[in-house]
């Protein structure tokens, strides 16, 4: 009897340990930031209203018409006038750039905003494990991972990789790349560094798909540090809860809709095309499919199942045609605020910004820090997440156990999110620090109208540019 009690009892205490083993597993693949520093670029490169009339004005393939155009996009672009542009353009060769601007440009950002992160954590480069840098618009051999690893003198065993070609919503993949790695080593170190080189890539001639990103994208970046050790998540900021990629390369029209390419001169650009909102709509709501029932309460779903079974029970019953149906139909929309507290969107742009707060039904305290970071840092490619992360953190609205949902999209063309929940109340400034008393301005209008709408009123046949 007790030989049998006692064979009884082993197979019990290994199907206890493996249950340990399996808890002690996950609970090291945990993904954790432990702090992150946005890159802010010396004065001498801020954008103001008459510099950015010098440039237009430099191009001498642009017309009436596409000054109305610039006009009109600047105007209504949401973009404000401390947003920073590459040294290239200060000295006049953007129109003839080297392969030392793009990598001078990257060098400038790494050094500051790595060193930083990495001076405010106590944390010396040869513990980095992992190493991910995206830029997308700049290719250089040795790779910009390269590059950092021999001014940091990091470990030889390092593991690195180095994104390009990804577009704006590239800081998510690189992120992915490192909760992958987590899954397979523990107790680890990760810097993740996002950013873009515009020096080589503005355009100069005049189709106005391409001129149009001009007017778009500035300067920035950011480098962030993450780890899966648990015995310092009590240090972290930020833990992730779930990451969704979705990819809409397969359509032809997505993919073309946001695309590096020539125009008819032989000049580079971005060609953005007018199929770029509706590719943007389809693989937001693919995303938001996905990621919806892992962000999201129980409750809310349930009770958006039950408006929407009834919805249909509506229409079969009565018919679109119905009497009834005049006082329109019974809402169906899932409420995201049940199980978010705060949206990160990608500054793509104003419309960017608008259309996800009316397919989300925010309100502006929600599209806020999208709105300023747009205002005050432009579009800033892949990085823009995290200057709006720091717009929440610099208003303390960043409190524990609050659940943020980050959005992104990208060439591809991508639309990718996550969410990530605060570890502790929050409230250091980061980029932000010495102005966030100033933000919101009463008013995002920016002077560009004010300083060049007299171009409205000129004569295609008497304009002179050069006047």
């Amino acid at each position: 009897m007790e030989l049998f009690s006692f064979l009884l009892i082993i197979p019990i205490f290994y199907l206890l340990f493996k249950i340990w083993n399996w808890i002690n597993d996950v609970r090291d693949q945990q993904c954790y930031i432990l702090d992150y520093q946005c890159y802010k670029p010396s004065d001498d490169r801020m954008v103001g209203t008459e510099f950015s009339g010098e440039v237009i004005k430099r191009n001498k393939n642009l017309g009436l018409n596409e000054y109305k155009f610039l006009l009109k996009a600047i105007v209504s672009s949401g973009i404000g006038e401390q947003t920073y542009a590459p040294r290239i353009m200060f000295s006049g060769r953007e129109e003839s750039p080297k392969l030392e601007d793009g990598i001078l440009e990257m060098e400038e950002f790494f050094h500051d905003s790595i060193e930083k992160v990495l001076s405010r954590a106590g944390i010396s480069p040869q513990e980095i494990d992992l190493l991910v840098v995206n830029v997308s618009m700049l290719s250089t051999v040795p790779s910009l991972c390269s590059r950092i690893i021999n001014h940091y003198k990091m470990r030889p065993d390092i593991k690195s990789f180095n994104l390009t070609g990804m577009g704006c919503s590239a800081s998510l993949i690189s992120l992915d790349i490192v909760r992958n790695v987590f899954k397979s080593y523990k107790n680890k170190f990760a810097l993740l560094v996002t950013s873009e080189s515009l020096s080589p890539n503005w355009y100069a001639g005049n189709d106005r798909s391409m001129i149009l990103s001009n007017c778009l994208f500035r300067s920035g970046g950011c480098a962030v540090l993450l780890t899966n050790n648990k015995s310092l998540k009590h240090r972290a900021m930020f833990k992730l809860k779930c990451l969704v990629r979705t990819h809409h390369g397969a359509k032809d029209e997505s993919y073309g809709c946001c695309i590096q390419r020539e125009d008819d001169k032989g000049r580079m650009g971005f060609h953005l095309s007018k199929s770029l909102p509706k590719a943007a709509t389809r693989s937001f709501v693919d995303n938001l499919r996905v990621i919806t029932p892992k962000i999201l309460p129980v409750r809310e779903l349930v009770r958006f199942m039950a408006v929407s079974l009834l919805k249909k029970w509506n229409v079969v019953r009565h018919g679109s045609s119905h009497k009834g149906a005049s006082q329109g139909p019974i809402k169906a929309g899932v409420n995201f605020k049940s199980g978010v507290d705060h949206f990160c969107i990608h500054t793509g742009g104003k419309a960017v910004i608008d259309g996800i707060g009316i397919s989300l039904d925010l309100t502006e305290y929600d599209l806020e820090p999208a709105r300023m970071t747009l205002h005050r840092f432009g579009n800033t490619s892949a990085s823009s997440l995290w200057y709006v992360l720091a717009y929440m953190e610099a208003k303390k609205r960043l409190k524990k156990g609050d659940k943020v949902l980050m959005i992104s999209f990208g060439a591809g063309f991508k639309c990718n999110s996550c969410l990530w929940e605060v570890v502790r109340d929050l409230g250091d400034g980061n980029v932000w620090k010495d102005e966030i008393y100033m933000y919101p301005p009463k008013t995002l209008v920016n002077p560009y109208m004010e300083k060049f709408g007299w171009i409205q009123d000129e004569d295609p046949s008497t304009f002179n540019p050069g006047d």
